[in-house]
């Protein structure tokens, strides 16, 4: 059984194709760049350095939300058209439990991160029991505040994962003075694609799979341009 999986929820982007619960390939980029830029030529760079022929995978994952509202787009764009042209089903993976994936071997309580500007953070909490991964929490949009709130009923220690781990260790550690929070390292810290495929995976094994264009996007919020819309219908309504 092969997939391929692709992460663009973030600043980072990633590709991976899994075969057997085992990374065969993965491509990964912290650039600056953008996933219009990326995320195609990394595809192609994958699939050719396999000798690998679309046909062949059996299924497609992808990150759909929350995170970067572009990226988003960009990353299931991309999946479902492969997947619709192909005939190929889907699943689509919460970018916090994939970056949670990461400290699938992790005893303890992990926290994903990504920051949502504005004085919050998309956010869920999970257990890992050195095997597996829970769910504490859903995937939330939170304040700082609440979250400081809510980890000062934790007696043990939390890693924190996720393109906001660093930001939010910073303003929990100075400003709340949790000790119990622990910043993960560089390398464990953002969301991978073989991460989101082994998450996919359990959806696979347990029949979780949709059609392409039944996969929809989570953004937990409306966009700025959303918002600028309704404020701008609303202060139209006044006049």
């Amino acid at each position: 059984m092969k997939l391929l999986a692709v992460d663009s929820s973030s600043l980072t982007a990633s590709v991976a194709v899994i075969e057997d619960e085992k990374i065969i390939a993965e491509f990964f980029i912290n650039a600056g760049l953008t996933h219009s830029q990326t995320l195609a030529p990394m595809i192609d760079g994958v699939i050719k350095n396999l000798s690998l022929k679309l046909d062949e995978l059996d299924f497609f994952a992808v990150t759909n939300g929350p995170g970067s509202f572009t990226g988003l787009r960009i990353g299931m764009a991309t999946i479902k058209g492969m997947a619709l042209a192909l005939g190929k089903p889907c699943v689509g993976v919460s970018s916090l439990l994939a970056a949670a994936y990461g400290l699938k071997d992790f005893y303890g309580i992990v926290s994903a991160c990504m920051d949502a500007r504005r004085g919050e953070v998309y956010n869920a909490v999970f257990k890992s029991s050195g095997a597996a991964i829970s769910r504490l929490t859903e995937d939330r949009s939170i304040s700082i505040d609440q979250l400081a709130e809510e980890f000062k009923n934790y007696n043990c220690k939390i890693k924190l994962v996720g393109d906001g781990a660093e930001m939010c260790y910073n303003i929990l550690a100075r400003d709340y003075k949790l000790s119990q929070i622990e910043l993960t390292s560089e390398g464990q810290r953002y969301v991978r694609a073989s991460q989101v495929g082994f998450a996919a995976l359990k959806d696979y094994i347990s029949g979780k799979l949709v059609t392409a264009a039944n996969i929809k996007p989570n953004y937990l919020r409306v966009s700025q341009a959303e918002r600028l819309l309704l404020k701008n219908k609303c202060l139209g309504e006044n006049l």
